[in-house]
């Protein structure tokens, strides 16, 4: 039986040419459920139709998670924007250098496409900012009214900052200013309006796609490890 690593998973490599494993041992199928909901407004690709190196990243990812991140699937529709999103994604995202943990990433993402009203996104980056943080119940206070949070003063600096470049805000030195109050450089502070700026993208993307989040984002990252959903 393959081992899953229950997390979501973008390759830092973006879709590189990897040799084949000599087995995949998982049920991947971009082909959708005649009786299931559609993902999206639009039809997913079959596989056999895709090109090459788009497959073979969805299975490297779906093998590693378990399942495929609809966003995957909806965004094969259109192969050169799926290769441009997902390396624009991995360069904002994986990046190595800089102040923001991963945990910081995702809650910047959960506030912003809060105030952006998009569920998948808020839903998929609300199960990996849980599981980064070992926070449970932290990006749902977010998602529901960041101001109330259980957030620290670093954390409320952050996403102020992020929420003003969400909303297209009018930006001043003084945001610059509280920023570096708690420790954020200008190139953290270009790195929160990134992420906020891409995401504000990609949650109107999903929103006229209609994408729906996967069922298994909800239950990520909220029970004890040893209870049920344990996320390893």
């Amino acid at each position: 039986m393959c081992r899953k690593e229950r997390l979501p998973f973008l390759a830092s490599g973006v879709l590189q040419r990897r040799p084949r494993t000599a087995a995949l041992c998982h049920a991947y199928s971009t082909t959708e459920d005649s009786s299931a909901r559609p993902i999206g407004r639009y039809p997913v690709p079959n596989k056999k139709d895709m090109p090459y190196d788009i497959v073979e990243l969805m299975e490297e990812v779906e093998m590693k998670t378990g399942f495929l991140p609809n966003v995957f699937k909806a965004l094969s529709h259109r192969p050169d924007e799926f290769r441009a999103f997902f390396a624009y994604y991995n360069a904002i995202m994986n990046k190595e250098t800089g102040q923001l943990s991963k945990a910081d990433k995702e809650l910047i993402i959960v506030a912003t496409s809060a105030a952006n009203r998009c569920p998948y996104c808020v839903v998929a980056h609300g199960a990996l900012h849980r599981i980064y943080s070992k926070q449970p119940a932290l990006a749902d206070q977010v998602a529901v009214n960041w101001e109330l949070a259980d957030l620290s003063d670093r954390e409320l600096a952050m996403l102020e900052f992020a929420l003003a470049v969400c909303r297209a805000d009018t930006i001043t030195d003084q945001h610059f200013q509280k920023l570096a109050a708690h420790g954020f450089d200008r190139e953290d502070a270009w790195d929160i309006g990134m992420i906020s700026a891409f995401f504000a993208m990609s949650n109107r993307i999903a929103h006229y796609l209609g994408l729906r989040p996967n069922a298994e984002f909800y239950a990520m990252g909220r029970q004890p490890q040893g209870g049920a959903g344990r996320q390893t």
